[in-house]
């Protein structure tokens, strides 16, 4: 005998109980209710490129965090945790550029005040 949907009293199911769930039921298989996942966050790599760029109006002090948090996100990124790779990735060289020419400027400052205690050039 063959399986009629229409009629819920089957010889082979005395109690007339649907399929387990997860199994195709009278319409075939139901659709999972809900709302799609959040995206992810872009929180750490955000904060990496505008702490890196502020770095340009604070001496170089907020690029450092800038770089930390590029590097905690990058992290994340790998680990499929977090998205933002090209944000966290900007924030990053910014950094780096922004901290390598501080050094650059205080090295230069540095120099020229030792030549002028020395007596400069002779």
């Amino acid at each position: 005998m063959t399986y009629d949907p229409y009629n819920p009293k089957q010889p082979g199911d005395p109690y007339g109980q649907q399929p387990p769930y997860g199994q195709p039921g009278q319409y075939g298989q139901q659709p999972m209710y809900g709302y799609p996942p959040p995206p992810k966050s872009q929180t750490n790599a955000i904060l990496a490129l505008v702490l890196s760029l502020v770095g340009f109006a604070t001496c170089g002090v907020t690029s450092i965090v800038g770089v930390i948090f590029g590097h905690i996100a990058m992290g994340k990124i790998k680990r499929g945790e977090e998205e933002g790779h090209g944000m966290a990735l900007a924030g990053i060289i910014v950094g780096y550029v922004v901290i390598v020419g501080y050094l650059l400027f205080i090295a230069f400052y540095v120099f020229a005040i030792f030549a002028a205690v020395n007596g400069g050039y002779r």
